[in-house]
């Protein structure tokens, strides 16, 4: 592949990574089918590897994600700019702490956004915690399987 295309594949997974966090985008099509794209493209065992991979992480992160309790996300505080401080968190934490440092990252951005806009550690921590019970389990599951691609395709393009 020419770095045109493996820049066009990065930027389709960046756009996907982004589309989790943003409702009404399909943030996980678009990261499988840039590693699909990419797998066609650079045919390999290593690519069909990461893309079968890709296929079955996302498959089981739908299944958690189906079987984690439904909340009512209304009323709970979420708006976008705290996802998206949850989300740079989450890309932060992951790429200072490889794959395990999403968590805490999530939820420290989420916090951070709280903190930010009702000025107390105890309000914030509270809101933090209801948010967290109304959706950013689910939210977090997506983009930590999401990011967990991201980072095997990175890993499989410098590496393999």
């Amino acid at each position: 592949m020419s770095v045109w295309e493996v820049l066009i594949v990065a930027l389709v997974l960046l756009l996907g990574l982004v589309g989790v966090l943003v409702p009404g985008v399909p943030g996980p099509w678009l990261v499988w089918a840039a590693i699909l794209w990419w797998a066609l493209q650079s045919p390999r065992p290593l690519s069909w590897g990461v893309l079968v991979g890709s296929t079955v992480v996302l498959l089981l992160s739908n299944l958690v994600r189906w079987l984690l309790p439904k909340r009512r996300v209304r009323g709970s505080g979420v708006n976008r700019r705290m996802m998206a401080w949850a989300g740079t968190g989450a890309l932060l934490g992951f790429v200072l702490v490889p794959v395990v440092g999403a968590f805490p990252g999530y939820v420290g951005g989420m916090y951070l956004a709280e903190r930010r806009r009702l000025g107390s550690h105890g309000d914030a921590a509270a809101s933090t915690r209801t948010v967290m019970r109304a959706m950013g389990t689910s939210v977090l599951v997506e983009l930590f399987s999401c990011l967990l691609i991201a980072w095997a395709w990175a890993g499989a393009e410098v590496w393999g």
